[in-house]
């Protein structure tokens, strides 16, 4: 079955089209990713702005006509944080639909954090039984605890690394006590999990979407995006406290220079460094493994589940 998914971030929009087996195997045809800040300024105005819904739209456009050319069984869009956030979502879901002709599913926290699950264990090796995914995003983070007994732990906190930059992150470089003010309200939002999830001991940290792989090509100097060398690279808690502290002493131009770096995200990099370490410094884990996969993987393998049960 050939699936064909957009996943519509509060920072960055993602394109998936594959053939998906009946075991949820996936061999990808297309796919495409643009940093274009749907969210900008949601936090503070509750609204979707008009330039950011029309970034958003005209890249829908040009990624229905691939859609189209690929022949998909089926098509599957979702927005996250921002647009669940907005008070005018729905004017920005009547604009797609009638500019575009697609229809969007506008995902809960919870829901998203299924999808994400689904995503991310189709790439996990075979011998991780029990972990916890954490998907730092642009308005939200969503964390997953997968347990042997098949019952995972599903949470969505409001840490996102453009809701956080935009809340707290006023200099450039940024100020220590900004950092240190986002930093402890991270920590109030990740303490409020640690009775939730329980003993954290034989666990392992799952890290997916774009902090977390930008920081695995960063840590490898990638001049490129290489995703094999990605996907399951484990980050050390000491590289990434060396990484937080090069990029916390350089200005957004200069960042954007670092090899691995992805253009866009040196504005929002810091915050999504300090997310990713608060919560392992928190939560005790001294590593994290790199997962590629996630809630746009998450998406095309759900749709493929109900057009089974449909059928």
């Amino acid at each position: 079955m050939i699936v064909g998914g957009i996943d519509i971030g509060t920072l960055t929009c993602r394109l998936l089209v594959a053939d998906i087996t009946p075991e949820g195997h996936m061999h990808e045809i297309n796919s495409d990713r643009r940093i274009l800040r749907l969210g900008e300024g949601v936090d503070h105005e509750r609204r979707l702005n008009d330039e950011a819904m029309k970034r958003v739209i005209d890249a829908l456009g040009e990624w229905r006509t691939k859609l189209t050319r690929c022949q998909v069984d089926a098509i599957v869009l979702v927005a996250t944080s921002a647009v669940r956030d907005a008070t005018n979502r729905n004017e920005f879901l009547e604009r797609v639909k009638r500019e575009t002709g697609l229809s969007i599913e506008v995902l809960s926290g919870d829901e998203e954090a299924r999808r994400t699950l689904l995503g991310l264990n189709c790439g996990l090796p075979s011998d991780i039984h029990e972990c916890i995914g954490l998907d730092i995003g642009g308005g939200s983070t969503e964390c997953i605890r997968m347990t042997s007994d098949g019952q995972p732990i599903m949470a969505s906190l409001d840490i996102g690394v453009v809701r956080f930059t935009e809340r707290y992150i006023h200099s450039d470089p940024p100020h220590d006590q900004e950092v240190r003010a986002a930093e402890r309200l991270i920590k109030t939002h990740i303490q409020t999990l640690q009775e939730q999830l329980g003993d954290l001991d034989s666990v392992t940290l799952v890290g997916t979407a774009g902090t977390v792989t930008t920081l695995a090509a960063m840590a490898q100097q990638l001049l490129r995006y290489e995703p094999t060398r990605i996907h399951n690279y484990w980050l050390t808690l000491e590289k990434i406290c060396e990484l937080e502290h090069d990029l916390r002493s350089r200005t957004e131009t200069e960042r954007a220079q670092l090899p691995g770096l992805e253009a866009g995200r040196e504005g929002v990099i810091v915050i999504g460094t300090i997310i990713l370490r608060t919560f392992m410094e928190t939560l005790n884990f001294t590593r994290c493994l790199v997962s590629d996969y996630g809630l746009r993987e998450g998406i095309l393998i759900d749709c493929m589940h109900k057009h089974r049960r449909d059928r």
